[in-house]
């Protein structure tokens, strides 16, 4: 396996829900730390990826929200913008009026054409080795697969021309497993981890992008060992209650269930975990992050989670 910080380009989906902009500042700021020069892109404009880094709202243009850490968020007419800038020396215009009316109308009629230019803008910043590691905050995982192959999909539509040399480049930057890879995050529950399973599969069967590697975000700690059950049994005793509650000056059994129901859910999703280490390939890398007991995001959980994700990639 290719090392997750080793690549140059890493899109990190999952079930909504599970922490997937999370982890993606996460990995963006793990990076940085390691002296990288990072882009972290958010696919979704109506993200809130700034917040993970209590930074302004994002746009097309990056601007950098920490040392070593430049943010965006993607705009299909921005890329556009861009890309007929660059390939065919149009000036850079306040809007592109009745193409960008056609674009619409194309892009419509065409499924793949606004997917390429937000794949092809994010290849292109790896081709052009503007930053050390570009990590997309990606399409949640019903629509990643679509995003992914879309670059094929439109090299087999197109056999020659323009479009099919942009698509090539591409496709060369994407089939790399040393320069792209895939983070799926999941969470320790039924529907992600099937998300997860059923994701890596069509990954492999319909693009050329390879599996990085899977998060398990929010994974609660073991508060007891076996030797430690038996204590715990005892404290939850209606005598022992009532001592612990003379002791303490407060109630003791709404502290003692809420140890129960935490021990009683870890346990319960440990099957799950079972279950994913069980069904995705081999030496494939499986990262635990823990449940943050905390209500708020920002740059000191994303710094926790970066942590954590390190500690776990042996960094």
């Amino acid at each position: 396996m290719i090392p997750l910080l080793d690549r140059k380009l890493l899109f990190v989906t999952g079930k909504g829900g599970v922490g997937k902009s999370t982890v993606a500042a996460a990995i963006g700021a793990l990076a940085a730390d390691h002296g990288k020069r990072t882009l972290v892109c958010e696919v979704d404009a109506k993200g809130n990826l700034a917040d993970f880094f209590e930074a302004g709202e994002t746009r097309f243009e990056p601007t950098e929200v920490a040392k070593n850490v430049f943010a965006m968020s993607m705009n299909t007419e921005e890329s556009l913008k861009e890309y007929l800038s660059l390939q065919l020396k149009l000036p850079l215009v306040a809007r592109i009026g009745p193409l960008a009316r056609t674009f619409d109308f194309v892009a419509n009629a065409a499924p793949g054409v606004k997917e390429i230019l937000t794949v092809g803008k994010l290849a292109f910043e790896v081709r052009e080795r503007n930053y050390d590691l570009v990590v997309v905050d990606a399409s949640a995982s019903g629509h990643i697969v679509g995003q992914l192959a879309a670059p094929d999909a439109i090299k087999d539509l197109v056999q020659v021309g323009l479009v099919r040399d942009q698509t090539g480049w591409m496709m060369d930057i994407l089939g790399d497993p040393a320069q792209t890879g895939v983070v799926i995050v999941a969470a320790p529950e039924e529907m992600p981890v099937q998300e997860t399973i059923e994701l890596a599969g069509r990954l492999r069967d319909e693009t050329v992008v390879d599996l990085a590697g899977v998060v398990v975000n929010r994974v609660l700690p073991e508060l007891f060992n076996r030797n430690e059950e038996a204590l715990f049994d005892e404290l939850r005793s209606d005598e022992m209650v009532d001592t612990l509650t003379e002791a303490t000056g407060g109630p003791a059994r709404p502290v003692l269930d809420a140890a129960d129901l935490a021990v009683t859910m870890r346990r319960s999703r440990a099957g799950h975990l079972t279950r994913l280490r069980e069904e995705l390939p081999d030496g494939l890398p499986l990262l635990y992050v823990p449940y943050l007991f905390q209500r708020s995001h920002g740059v000191r959980a994303t710094k926790r989670i970066a942590q954590y994700i390190g500690e776990e990639l042996g960094y």
